[in-house]
């Protein structure tokens, strides 16, 4: 139970239109891998692909070493929880969790054996009798669960399975789906467009674009190192700012920001062969601000400031008439007002750098 999932120039056509072109990507054996991206991106596609309800185009898909493009899907050994959950209203939980068992004609005794552990893995033995329209939308989504993951799938496929559920109901759940995941160490594959939803549980994650993957990592590399500027504003919020990047005495990248304002970028070398001075953006999320109390930096006039407890949250509108949003730990914020004359500094070991056209992170790769 569990494979590697290997894409190789994988091609997707309706029509004459290509909606995905030439992908290539590795997934592990036993890894949560979650596609992320915003509406009509191709990652549903792509789920639909690995599950043979699509059909492929070019390039080729593979389990491990079996190249499955033209295998039906009943025979691709797969596991799948829908948005919808799709459980039977006619059946109760324990027999909704057996009828794939059922499906395969796996004998009697080892059904039961099994039902039962998988209804432990999931905790929902107690409701094992009871009907799906008793239960609530977090108990049926465990149902779902149950019932994908006790065939023994070799790859779990997991379509936006927790949209239909409230905000908490959503974070007890994506929790529990991770926990579940760990302890029976299937490959899963799962689609989600909430990228909290995606860094809270997987162990990589490929962002997508028109579908083109855009960077592929972990969810600590995307947030804090995006390979462009779609990634940088897709995960998390940031602020993007113009700069000019010029080469001090010694290589090392000098940035001016909003004219007077500079920093140096310790281990990012600018590239003289540019000229003196090179345009480009800045990335710079939230909690990468910090009040200056010396009068130097980025001039800017508190717009608003919301306390949110451990910290505040406020809205600066700089000289150039460019709002940014800022986080500071609310015990150093001094409960700052609107109206209020503000310094800002960047955190110049934190910020990403992008060369002018916001395709090109010139700081990944530099440690944090």
């Amino acid at each position: 139970m569990s494979v590697t999932i290997s894409f190789r120039e994988i091609v997707k056509k309706y029509g004459n239109t290509t909606v995905i072109p030439e992908l290539s990507l590795e997934i592990q054996k036993g890894e949560f891998f979650t596609l992320l991206g915003p509406s009509g991106c191709g990652k549903t596609t792509l789920l639909r692909m690995i599950a043979g309800f699509n059909s492929i185009e070019g390039g080729k898909l593979s389990f491990n070493d079996r190249v499955i493009n033209q295998v039906a899907p009943g025979k691709r050994n797969i596991g799948m929880v829908f948005q919808n959950y799709a459980i039977f209203p006619h059946l109760n939980v324990a027999q909704n969790v057996e009828f794939g068992l059922t499906n395969r004609k796996i004998d009697k005794a080892e059904r039961i054996r099994r039902v039962q552990e998988m209804l432990k893995v999931v905790q929902i033995e107690p409701y094992q009798d009871r009907m799906p329209k008793n239960l609530s939308g977090g108990q049926q989504q465990r149902v779902a669960l149950a019932r994908a993951i006790v065939i023994r799938p070799d790859v779990l496929l997991m379509d936006e399975p927790l949209s239909n559920l409230d905000a908490q109901l959503r974070v007890d759940m994506r929790n529990a789906i991770k926990e579940i995941q760990r302890e029976v160490g299937i490959t899963t594959v799962y689609v989600t467009h909430d990228q909290e939803e995606a860094m809270a549980v997987s162990d990589r994650i490929a962002v997508m674009k028109s579908g083109v993957i855009q960077h592929v990592g972990t969810p600590r590399e995307i947030y804090q190192r995006p390979a462009n500027l779609f990634v940088a504003t897709f995960i998390g919020r940031t602020n993007i700012m113009d700069a000019v990047m010029s080469a001090g005495e010694d290589g090392e990248a000098v940035l001016r920001i909003g004219g007077s304002y500079s920093e140096r970028i310790p281990g990012l070398k600018a590239d003289k062969s540019l000229g003196s001075a090179q345009n480009v953006k800045l990335s710079v999320r939230p909690e990468e601000f910090a009040l200056s109390g010396d009068g130097y930096g980025l001039r800017g006039k508190v717009v608003s400031s919301i306390f949110l407890g451990l910290n505040t949250h406020l809205k600066v509108e700089l000289e150039n008439g460019q709002e940014v949003e800022i986080i500071q730990p609310s015990a150093g914020s001094g409960g700052m007002n609107p109206g209020e004359t503000v310094w800002l500094k960047v955190d110049p070991q934190t910020i990403n750098v992008y060369d002018a056209s916001g395709e090109v992170n010139l700081t990944r790769g530099m440690r944090l």
